[in-house]
């Protein structure tokens, strides 16, 4: 996934530390316990040691951008991403590690003495930061101070609680302020449950919310007091559906749903993986039974040949425009199914040149990628690339998935290879689909489907 080439003796130390605890077990039940105890006093001290590293790799960058003549407000673009790959994590909680790191350093020495000592955990000195975000550097100095003797004993509800209370004492308009910006950030967001379910939620304002709630609630009581045999559950959620719609039952909702499926999980001769776009995976019997549902509700179906017998994608895919059309569009979002960042699971929001166009990089299947926009945005930074290193197509009787490899400004790299059309399919295989490993058909369909 990565390599690194900046080898040290404080960084040859801890590679030692973290093998001896490949075989650590302890001897008796007494001492498991105690080196759980002190395992979790190393993870909070790593911590520490982390934000301490993240505060000064910050610093250097951004003073290396000015030295370079890079604009004020450009400073510090692609610090947080590069602290988050080498986290193994996403660019959006890059930004939170690196949010979280200042604060520690320059504003909470004594959380950051108790987390450094191993006294809390990381996620309680987090909670802290998050509960006095709003305050001034003064008196968030303030909420440190006061509870630096009981944060060792409390637990996370107790300290979100007080340093809520705090924060109303030493700055009561910051509550306003909080109850302000939270309401602005108000949304609803979807996102993949099993069984080919989903989870819908809403971000509401507490009022709004319990209304909301309450009138399901009285819905559903009026419906099984009338005898309808449907749980509470499923009538609250039945009438949730109805009302933003404004169908008539849930069962009728006009929506459009891709669908990607062998043809021979279509025709009913092999039960293997199909893949909901939006979703994820979903058996083939779950994709008939969506299949028969549309269809006998008059929906109109569209498909669209994806994967030609023998081939794991599609080649040769190009374009003369430095956009890319639609088509190639909906390609890359099929093929790489979420930001191909590695370690980020964001929506693709972006079609991205791997090379960029105006390095003569061509509109093509294999110089493109799926990229959310915090992840494109910082692969634009000073000192980023990217290459493609297998361009996902038949060489030598093996077809590759597509992988990219990134550069960050430091020459760390970290390479992103697209996933498997259908999860549980397997990698690379033979032309002549021989491995045992690839278990998906050779030929594929986009289904387009729109309830009448």
């Amino acid at each position: 996934m990565f390599e690194s080439g900046h080898g040290s003796q404080a960084v040859e130390g801890l590679s030692t530390v973290v093998a001896s605890l490949r075989t650590l077990e302890g001897g008796c039940d007494g001492e498991r316990i105690d080196l759980i105890t002190e395992l979790e006093v190393l993870k909070a001290a790593v911590s520490a040691a982390q934000a301490r590293l993240s505060v000064a790799f910050a610093e250097s960058q951004e003073a290396a951008q000015a030295a370079a003549g890079v604009p004020a407000r450009e400073r510090g673009r692609g610090v947080a991403a590069q602290i988050a790959l080498a986290r193994r994590d996403s660019p959006h909680r890059g930004s939170r590690h690196l949010g979280f790191a200042r604060a520690m350093v320059r504003e909470m020495p004594h959380t950051l003495a108790h987390l450094t000592a191993g006294r809390v955990s990381e996620w309680r000195a987090t909670i802290l930061c998050r509960e006095t975000a709003v305050l001034t550097v003064d008196d968030r100095r303030e909420v440190d101070r006061r509870l630096a003797g009981d944060l060792p004993s409390m637990g996370d509800a107790q300290v979100a609680r007080a340093a809520r209370g705090l924060a109303a004492q030493l700055d009561p308009e910051s509550v306003a302020r909080r109850a302000s910006k939270a309401a602005a950030e108000r949304c609803v967001s979807l996102r993949p449950a099993p069984d080919t379910m989903t989870y819908l939620s809403g971000l509401l304002p507490v009022a709004a919310g319990v209304a909301t709630y309450a009138a399901l609630d009285r819905r559903a009581r009026e419906l099984i007091a009338g005898g309808d045999e449907r749980g509470r559950g499923q009538i609250m959620a039945d009438t949730l559906v109805e009302r933003v719609t404004g169908q008539a039952t849930a069962e009728a909702v006009p929506i459009e749903v891709n669908l990607v499926l062998p043809v021979d999980a279509l025709l009913g001769t092999e039960d293997s993986t199909a893949e909901l776009v939006g979703h994820g995976p979903i058996g083939a019997g779950a994709a008939r039974t969506l299949l028969s549902a549309a269809a006998a509700s008059g929906a109109p179906i569209w498909f669209r040949r994806l994967f030609a017998a023998g081939e794991c994608q599609l080649v040769g895919l190009e374009s003369r425009r430095r956009l890319f059309p639609e088509g190639l569009r909906r390609f890359l979002v099929l093929r790489d199914k979420v930001c191909r960042t590695p370690w980020c699971d964001a929506p693709v929001r972006h079609a991205d040149h791997v090379v960029a166009a105006g390095r003569d990089g061509p509109t093509s299947a294999a110089n493109g990628q799926g990229l959310c926009a915090a992840c494109n945005q910082a692969k634009e930074a000073r000192g980023w690339s990217a290459q493609v290193v297998s361009p996902g197509q038949t060489s030598q009787g093996l077809t590759q998935r597509h992988r990219v490899r990134l550069r960050t400004p430091t020459g760390h790299l970290y390479d992103s290879t697209a996933p498997p059309l259908f999860d549980g399919g397997g990698g690379d295989r033979a032309a002549d689909g021989s491995r045992p490993d690839f278990s998906w058909a050779e030929r594929a369909l986009e289904l387009r489907l729109a309830a009448a």
